[in-house]
């Protein structure tokens, strides 16, 4: 028997798609997240960064407003990395926060209002091992009161949030993390926050402890869950950069190709999963321009083909490769994969991929089915008694390409 999910887990699976927001003082040296680890930059050397962190384009409603743009529901800002900076006002805890810093205003608060002022839920990214705080390798207890500390401003400053996002138990197999404590602190002061802690690239989709409400797949594509069974209904996401890294990059130009994000983003659906794709914001706190526009149209795409992607579940429904099915209240929609455009071979390279595509499994008798982006009708043959329906998709009209193109099925009474 498979668990009832709980409001705040169904309702983030319905997402679908999150942006991923990796930005701190490291942005201006323009190596990534990790360059203080890498670089071994002494931490009274690296803290010196926060004199010219004066964040003058980080606007946390443009950040949402391209978010919306890219066809996401959700953002999660790293509020805290593993170099100890925080980008909220800690009240005290220490001065290596962002009102201590060049920019002297709260960008967590200007992350929170922007995200709620454009309908974007924000989430709160927050590191659990930290290079700078001494207590972390000399008291590792006293450390997880600074930690709880540091997460209940969180909890208790900004209003309703989606939840909190951790990163970092991975570092240390060694000691208690004391993760009831922490985990039931963010239940007592927001009761309807998702709990995600990443297992890391080496465990990714493992559960953990019993709060957490979501695995992670982190640089992974995530595999279906088995929830038979389960003492709880728990989500999956799968979390992946833009290029090589989570961090602003001034010299890397592997930027991912829309059409493998946009197969990637499918993939994920197709296994009930939601993507959080991060950007790396530059020294100042704007996305950059390649960034915005290549999650800008993946968004155009989500226009044009509907947004079944959301709330459909993946369906009994299965093909034999990359197409899939998911349902959505009283219909179903195909991701069909790999479609040619209809030409003759001397105006187009490679004119083969369409004609018949088949699944099992589907038994509901057919009414008619029709693609999403045009609303032409599709000819098909169904057998309801073995479940077999075969479907013979079109190709795209000369100048067209959808990467993965998406019909509605609409089913007999």
């Amino acid at each position: 028997m498979i668990p009832i999910p709980e409001k705040r887990i169904a309702d983030f699976e319905k997402l679908g798609f999150g942006l991923f927001i990796h930005w701190g003082l490291y942005a201006q040296i323009g190596k990534g997240e990790w360059v203080m680890n890498l670089a071994d930059i002494p931490k009274e050397e690296y803290a010196k960064l926060a004199a010219t962190f004066t964040a003058e384009n980080f606007s946390g409603r443009e950040i949402a407003r391209t978010a919306k743009k890219a066809g996401m529901k959700y953002a999660v800002l790293t509020t805290r990395h593993h170099d100890g900076f925080s980008l909220y006002d800690t009240c005290g805890l220490n001065d290596f926060d962002a009102p201590h810093a060049a920019c002297k205003r709260d960008l967590v608060r200007d992350f929170v209002d922007g995200c709620n002022s454009e309908g974007i839920l924000p989430f709160f990214y927050h590191t659990t091992l930290d290079w700078r705080e001494e207590s972390f390798r000399t008291d590792f207890k006293e450390y997880q009161k600074y930690l709880r500390r540091s997460v209940e401003i969180l909890c208790t400053n900004y209003g309703k949030i989606g939840g909190l996002w951790f990163d970092g138990n991975w570092s240390r197999t060694d000691v208690d993390w004391e993760e009831d404590a922490l985990y039931s602190l963010i239940r007592k002061n927001q009761p309807d926050a998702m709990i995600i802690n990443n297992t890391g690239l080496d465990a990714r989709g493992f559960i953990g402890n019993s709060y957490i409400d979501s695995v992670t797949f982190e640089q992974g594509k995530p595999s279906r869950m088995n929830r038979e069974g389960a003492p709880k209904y728990v989500a999956s996401e799968m979390c992946q950069t833009i290029n090589t890294h989570w961090g602003h990059g001034s010299r890397d130009f592997l930027t991912k190709p829309v059409p493998e994000l946009i197969e990637t983003l499918c993939y994920c659906r197709k296994h009930g999963a939601n993507y959080l794709l991060n950007v790396g914001p530059d020294a100042s706190g704007q996305i950059t321009p390649i960034q915005k526009a290549t999650i800008e149209e993946i968004g155009r795409w989500i226009s044009v083909t509907g947004d079944a992607l959301y709330e459909g579940k993946p369906s009994e429904a299965v093909s034999g490769g990359k197409d899939f099915m998911l349902d959505k209240d009283q219909k179903s929609y195909l991701y069909i994969h790999d479609l040619a455009v209809q030409a003759q071979e001397h105006v187009v390279v490679g004119v083969s991929g369409q004609g018949p595509r088949s699944f099992k499994n589907a038994f509901r008798k057919v009414k008619n089915i029709r693609w999403t982006d045009n609303g032409a009708p599709l000819e098909f043959a169904q057998n309801p008694e073995n479940g077999l329906l075969c479907v013979d998709c079109t190709g795209y009209s000369y100048g067209e390409n959808l990467v993965v193109r998406v019909a509605e099925i609409e089913y007999e009474n």
